[in-house]
């Protein structure tokens, strides 16, 4: 998978881009609240229909304008596609060649990105929701369909959660309904959870073991709370099954608090070093040093599972590493040979990345422009 092309519109604060990105990598410098972030996130937003950080879609589109689109052209298996979204008032619509997209499997065709943002380095030390904030990109990423699923779910997730503020005057074969769908939905986002885990804790826990400097190993882990079935083994039915009975057993209380307490929603993923709590025992550097081998593992996972390496996008993660583990990935990248945007305010921490087509930019005010190799 390649990018070609990129044109974006109207998105936040830049009015109009258009580049055609390095193959390997292309690295925009420039200070903080000029932009850079902004570019890498059209580009996420291109290629997940997702806001990289969290708000609302009006928020996308630049001020004064009526509309924000973003326009990539991808190189996959030798063809080339061209895929578009476009947000307005408040909403968004994905296009496939000019023309709306019929799915968004047909939409997805095969792009993938991994980002990886400062905000990610302090998920360890975070809430469960950004931990699993964390978990569902990488879900997305290896099972697109993933989205669509996740959607039904927060639905169903809503209106359960409206009937339970109603207290006694439920109906409850509304509630049953519901219970129903956030079963067999949960039960899904469940085994995509666990298929990602089983595929990406080993590699992830490889790669820790050579950056972690330390001999404890590393476990990522991800086990539902309040769920009565043999999580590790038991297929989607089953699964479903023991989430209809926890919702079950748990509805008093639903009631009485006037929200869902078990399903995917509601759970953490666990991250152990030396067998203690990495959130409470590591130290900050070995925090990051987890994260950092997560996203490496998933690089790698997607490679091998798609046959091809993922677009990545990372937002001036350097200046939070320490220089030993920012080497360590600047040297992954340029050896990975995959396309790679990164942004910057300090061209020298990014150096070791780029080769001699790397496309350079500086961002200032919304305005990008081409430049020469940064002395």
């Amino acid at each position: 998978m390649r990018l070609l092309s990129l044109q974006v519109q109207d998105f936040r604060n830049l009015p109009t881009v258009q580049l055609a990105p390095s193959p390997h990598a292309t690295i925009a410098v420039g200070q903080n609240g000029q932009g850079k972030t902004n570019l890498l996130e059209a580009l996420y937003f291109l290629a997940t229909l997702k806001p990289l950080r969290a708000g609302r879609l009006s928020e996308l589109v630049r001020w004064g304008a009526s509309a924000a689109r973003v326009t990539g052209r991808f190189l996959l298996k030798g063809a080339e596609r061209e895929i578009s979204v476009e947000v307005g008032g408040g909403t968004r619509q994905a296009l496939v060649d000019g023309k709306k997209a019929s799915s968004l499997e047909d939409y997805f065709g095969g792009v993938s990105v991994v980002a990886f943002t400062p905000d990610d380095l302090e998920v360890i030390k975070g809430g469960p929701d950004a931990r699993r904030a964390f978990l569902d990109r990488a879900v997305f990423n290896r099972f697109p369909a993933f989205l669509k699923e996740s959607r039904e779910y927060a639905r169903a997730l809503k209106n359960r959660n409206r009937l339970l503020r109603d207290g006694a005057t439920v109906d409850a074969a509304y509630l049953d309904a519901y219970d129903e769908t956030l079963a067999r939905s949960g039960a899904r986002l469940y085994a995509r959870r666990r298929a990602l885990m089983a595929e990406l804790a080993p590699r992830a826990q490889a790669t820790f073991a050579s950056i972690g400097r330390t001999a404890d190993p590393a476990v990522y882990g991800y086990h539902p709370a309040h769920l009565g079935a043999d999580f590790a083994h038991a297929d989607e039915a089953a699964l479903a099954a023991a989430l209809r009975e926890a919702l079950s057993a748990r509805l008093r209380r639903d009631l009485d608090r006037g929200f869902t307490s078990v399903g995917p929603h509601v759970d953490d993923v666990s991250v152990t070093l030396g067998g203690r709590s990495a959130r409470a025992y590591a130290s900050q550097g070995q925090q990051r040093a987890l994260v950092l081998g997560w996203k490496i593992a998933e690089i790698e996972n997607l490679e091998a599972s798609m046959g091809f390496l993922p677009l990545l996008l990372l937002d001036d993660v350097s200046s939070e590493l320490d220089p030993e583990r920012n080497a360590y990935l600047m040297g992954y990248l340029a050896r990975s040979g995959a396309q790679v945007f990164l942004t910057t305010t300090d061209a020298g921490l990014v150096r070791a990345a780029a080769a001699s087509d790397t496309l350079w930019l500086t961002v200032h005010a919304g305005q990008v422009a081409t430049e020469q190799t940064p002395s």
